[in-house]
């Protein structure tokens, strides 16, 4: 996730007070007794912390869960260390819930995140070739994220900002656009039954299922074909997935 919808999401659980340290090359290499003495306890003045059972921090990644207790302790800091937790059989971690975004199986992600993995962020300029082409959409930007599989997604997307707030369905565009010869990936989805500008505004599209990979087409009207039929798959998707 992008920083914006981490915050979405901890403030739908309750988080009331949010602090997201950027993970730079200064606090990479802080050793284990650096990181709880600067940060912990200097920094955030923390008194209690909560990982899980297979953290591990500092420099190198060679503090343990173990060492963060032992560490905190000499600060007065108590540490609550959280079971591992599995569905299917599959330890939910972060490097699963990756691999599985990177095979486009977001019914495995949505299981162990416990919600639709979603991309939020602001509505860009795009080079509009979807309005040419009577799909109008909305572009954002995707650059330094870790992105699921390439390819055309079924979305729920929420308008989070404007007078247009609300929620709705669509397609959505994740990748390269090889069609156009372009090469940095990009997200652009096309809400149904939306008319409006979304310029400036912020979104949250949830990734439901994926549909098919990109692709190069003979021509304009082929793929038009394609994208009539992408959005068909994905409107009967979404309305069974309510």
């Amino acid at each position: 996730m992008n920083a914006e919808a981490r915050a979405n999401r901890l403030a739908k659980l309750g988080v009331q007070i949010l602090f997201e340290l950027p993970f730079d090359a200064t606090l990479a290499s802080l050793t284990p007794p650096e990181f709880v003495d600067q940060v912990l306890a200097k920094g955030l003045g923390v008194s209690h912390v909560t990982v899980g059972a297979d953290f591990c921090f500092g420099q190198g990644r060679k503090g343990t869960a173990a060492d963060l207790q032992s560490l905190c302790a000499a600060h007065n800091i108590t540490v609550h260390l959280a079971d591992l937790v599995q569905t299917g059989g599959t330890d939910i971690s972060s490097t699963n819930i990756r691999e599985a975004l990177s095979q486009g199986d977001t019914k495995t992600a949505r299981q162990m995140l416990g919600h639709w993995h979603r991309i939020d962020g602001e509505v860009i300029h795009g080079e509009k070739r979807g309005r040419q082409l009577g799909f109008p959409t909305a572009n954002m930007d995707v650059t330094g994220l870790h992105l699921p599989r390439n390819g055309v997604y079924a979305v729920y997307a929420d308008v989070l900002t404007g007078p247009q707030k609300g929620h709705y369905m669509g397609a959505a565009n994740l990748g390269t656009r090889p069609m156009f010869g372009e090469n940095r990936p990009n997200l652009e989805t096309f809400l149904f039954d939306f008319k409006g500008d979304l310029y400036g505004q912020h979104l949250s599209i949830a990734f439901v299922e994926w549909l098919r990979g990109e692709e190069n087409f003979d021509s304009l009207d082929a793929l038009i074909t394609q994208m009539h039929a992408d959005c068909d798959q994905a409107r009967t998707i979404l309305m069974a997935a309510k």
